[in-house]
C-alpha cells in the first residue's frame, strides 16, 4: 500500500501529515529517505524524524461545549464557526492543562464530527490527525453518547407502525395496538413520555432503522428520565439522532453530546473549552 496510508494506518499520523512529512524527507523506509508515492509492506520499516516527532508533540486537542445556533465547521447561512469560540477568555478557569493559549494553536485546528447548529455539548477540535482518525477515520467504532429530549407525537402510519412494533416485539400485531397512539402532531406529548412510547419502538431505535438507504449500526438506547432518553452510537450519519426518531414518532427538543469514548464534557461551562490533557486518551 501507499506509504501514507500505512503510516496512518499504524496511527503515526493522518495521510495528510504523511504526505507533509514525506516532502519534508522527514520519512524513512529501510533506512532510506523516502519518496512521495512509494508503496511499502507490512514488512518494511518505517521512521520517522525528531522534526516530525516534535510537530507532532506540539499540537493540540481541544474541547468545547457547544452552544445552540454555532456550526461545527465552516461558515453557513449566517451562523459562526465554533472555532471563533476558541479564545484566551473563553477558557475554562478550571482548566489545569498545563498549555498555554497561542494563535498558531488555531492553524489547522478542525473538527473531529460534526455536532448540529441546533444541538449542544462536547465538541473536539484538534490539529493531531491521530486523533481525528481515531473518532472519525472511516473504521472508527469510538462511541459517542448524547442525552435527548423528546415529545411523542405518535405514528404517522399506525397501521404499518403496528406491523412493525409487532415484528420487532415478536408478538401478534393485536397485542400491540394499546400501545400506539395516535397524537396530533400540533398536540404533542411532552411529559412522562415513557409511560405513552411504545417499548416495541424503543427497540426499534436500538436496532432496525435504516437511513439512507442503509440499516445503522445497533445503538444502546434507555430512558435517562420520563422524558430525556441516552443514545450512544458508533456512527455518525447526518442529524440521525433527529431522524432515527422521527421514524418512531418522536420529536427531538434538545440534544447535547456528553461523552467521545473515555472523554467526557463533565462541568465544561457552556461556550467554554479547555484542553485535552496529556493522560486523557479516547
Amino acid at each position: 500500500m501507499r506509504l501514507n496510508k500505512r503510516m496512518a494506518e499504524l496511527n503515526m499520523c493522518s495521510r495528510r501529515e504523511a504526505d507533509e512529512w514525506i516532502a519534508k524527507g522527514w520519512v524513512k523506509v529501510n533506512g532510506q529517505i523516502a519518496e512521495m508515492g512509494v508503496k511499502v509492506t507490512p514488512a518494511d520499516r518505517i521512521q520517522i524524524d525528531r522534526a516530525a516527532t516534535g510537530h507532532q508533540a506540539n499540537q493540540v486537542t481541544i474541547l468545547l461545549n457547544k452552544p445552540l445556533g454555532w456550526v461545527s465547521g465552516q461558515a453557513e447561512d449566517g451562523h459562526e464557526p465554533a472555532i471563533k469560540l476558541v479564545q484566551p477568555q473563553n477558557r475554562w478557569v478550571d482548566d489545569n492543562a498545563r498549555f498555554f493559549f497561542h494563535g498558531s494553536q488555531l492553524k489547522s485546528l478542525v473538527p473531529a464530527g460534526r455536532l448540529d447548529i441546533d444541538s449542544t455539548g462536547l465538541l473536539v477540535l484538534t490539529q493531531d490527525g491521530r486523533v481525528a482518525r481515531q473518532l472519525i477515520g472511516e473504521d472508527s467504532v469510538m462511541e459517542k453518547e448524547y442525552l435527548v429530549r423528546v415529545a411523542y407525537t405518535g405514528t404517522t402510519n399506525p397501521a404499518a407502525a403496528t406491523s412493525a412494533a409487532a415484528t420487532y416485539a415478536g408478538l401478534p400485531s393485536r397485542n400491540q395496538n394499546a400501545q400506539l397512539v395516535r397524537i396530533d402532531d400540533d398536540d404533542p406529548v411532552t411529559s412522562d413520555v415513557q409511560s405513552v412510547f411504545p417499548p416495541a419502538m424503543l427497540a426499534r431505535l436500538r436496532h432496525g432503522l435504516s437511513l439512507d438507504g442503509q440499516a445503522l449500526k445497533p445503538a444502546k438506547v434507555s430512558w435517562q428520565n420520563p422524558e430525556q432518553l441516552r443514545f450512544v452510537l458508533t456512527e455518525g450519519k447526518k442529524r440521525q439522532i433527529r431522524r432515527m426518531c422521527e421514524l418512531v414518532g418522536l420529536k427531538v427538543v434538545g440534544l447535547k453530546r456528553v461523552r467521545v469514548g473515555n472523554v467526557m464534557l463533565g462541568n465544561l461551562p457552556l461556550g467554554q473549552w479547555r484542553y485535552l490533557a496529556p493522560h486523557e486518551k479516547f
